[in-house]
């Protein structure tokens, strides 16, 4: 497990209390698991998307990350329709751990609240809610 001072936090990503992130990109936003949370699952060897068309709440489930370790749920971090979806994924799940802002990420939304965007963790919040886990 890494410590908090070598999890990797990129300044431009918003965060979840459920360690999800999200980045807006024009009037899209990307989805994924924080470094965080690759690194408390271990080993992912597979992983359920949402399927394009369909429009999750806040907060909704929309997907699984299975792990060697354990199954855990994804979270919708704002409400919206689902656009994309990461399609290397499906044959290489281990993304998630090796490159989780990257070529790891997991789906893309067209949010239909904007502002909930404004409402998720900037990387100095979502620190400070670890360093209250720890």
């Amino acid at each position: 497990m890494k410590e908090l001072n070598e999890l990797h936090l990129p300044d431009d990503i918003r965060y979840t209390d459920d360690h999800e992130w999200a980045k807006k990109s024009g009037d899209t936003v990307k989805i994924g698991i924080s470094d965080y949370a690759q690194d408390q699952l271990g080993d992912i060897v597979y992983v359920e998307l949402p399927q394009v068309g369909a429009s999750f709440d806040q907060k909704q489930q929309c997907g699984t990350i299975e792990s060697v370790k354990a199954v855990s749920e994804m979270y919708m971090p704002l409400g919206g329709e689902v656009i994309a979806v990461n399609p290397e994924l499906e044959g290489a799940p281990e993304l998630l751990n090796k490159d989780p802002y990257g070529k790891g990420w997991m789906f893309e939304v067209k949010p239909a609240k904007v502002a909930e965007y404004d409402q998720l963790m900037d990387k100095k919040a979502y620190l400070e809610m670890l360093k209250g886990l720890k």
